[in-house]
């Protein structure tokens, strides 16, 4: 099989798994024309807090930009913020039609507009990867502190029985897959004693990518960075709190109840699908009627209207991203 071939039934899958779930979370809107109904909730929403989520998920990008810039300074890079943030709304645009197909665009963006090693940038991409996940992971892990019983029992909504006995590992399947991995190492650790051309370039492509990994054990300001982290992350959460602010049903909800929801929506955006569209169209409505009661049909309008705003949002600043880009390349190559 080609890997043409290969990545377009890879992506086919992942968008009809997208399909699914949005056809099935649509069945929790009352009526016969639902879109009548998804106006009708975008209508009723105070456009305030929505503009004012935009602004500051706007600004949390900024932040980011700024950040991904730092770990690029002791490798002896210093692209400009503007370059970097539009390097980081292009890469948000793609990771909504290619899911995790934004980190690898957004360095090569920026190689176009600074000639970042597309290398080095991406090792300080991983790191970035790394610590935005130990951030999730302590916000949730604080979401579950402060609602622990309610989210557990949320979870326990999601288990689902399979019939006959516990499924067990196939020990011969396990056995196939080792003698596998173990001949397909073989095989190219014996084509790259043979390939010069080819050891030498993973060699250089991974001293750059290891520069970039190293960048955050050599930055001059270590509590800015960490100061940046928080703030992202902080503005993030606040995001959730203003959309559910703009909104008739979810306005009256607590701190808590942001806590369960940016908690289940980072679990539902972490699923290898465009932007999580169709995860987390179907956790999110669920833990909102779970946990707080709100109808269904409400619960799910508010979903379909919080990802769309948050997904146009993305498309308008890495369309225009894209759109400075190809300028600024322009104007430089002539």
């Amino acid at each position: 099989m080609s890997p043409r071939l290969k990545a377009i039934i890879q992506y086919a899958i992942i968008f009809a798994i997208t399909f699914l779930l949005i056809t099935y979370s649509l069945r929790g809107l009352q009526g016969e024309n639902k879109w009548d109904y998804l106006k009708e909730t975008w209508q009723a929403a105070d456009k305030g807090w929505l503009f004012a989520m935009a602004g500051i998920a706007m600004l949390s990008h900024l932040i980011r930009a700024e950040r991904w810039r730092m770990l690029m300074t002791p490798a002896g890079h210093h692209p400009k913020l503007s370059n970097s943030f539009y390097s980081l709304m292009v890469g948000y645009l793609v990771n909504l039609v290619i899911p995790r197909g934004g980190e690898v665009s957004r360095c090569y963006n920026l190689y176009k507009l600074d000639k970042t090693p597309v290398d080095m940038s991406f090792g300080t991409v991983v790191v970035e990867r790394i610590i935005d996940m130990i951030c999730l992971l302590i916000l949730i892990a604080i979401s579950f502190a402060v609602e622990s019983e309610k989210l557990f029992q949320f979870i326990d909504t999601l288990t689902f029985e399979t019939s006959g006995n516990k499924s067990t590992l196939n020990i011969n399947l396990l056995l196939y897959i080792g003698i596998a991995g173990i001949l397909g190492l073989t095989a190219l650790f014996y084509y790259l004693r043979k390939n010069e051309k080819v050891r030498s370039f993973l060699s250089k492509t991974w001293a750059g990518f290891k520069q970039g990994l190293l960048s955050v054990f050599q930055l001059k300001n270590k509590w800015l960075f960490i100061f940046y982290s928080i703030t992202i992350w902080a503005l993030y959460f606040l995001t959730s709190y203003a959309v559910l602010k703009a909104f008739p049903t979810t306005s009256e909800l607590g701190f808590g109840a942001v806590l369960s929801l940016f908690a289940i929506g980072s679990i539902a955006m972490a699923a290898p699908l465009p932007g999580g569209t169709g995860s987390y169209h179907v956790l999110v409505p669920q833990g909102l009627v779970f946990l707080y009661g709100v109808p269904h049909t409400e619960a799910t309008a508010f979903t379909f209207i919080f990802h769309g705003w948050q997904t146009a949002i993305m498309i308008v600043g890495g369309a225009i991203s894209l759109i400075v880009t190809s300028f600024l390349v322009r104007k430089k190559n002539k």
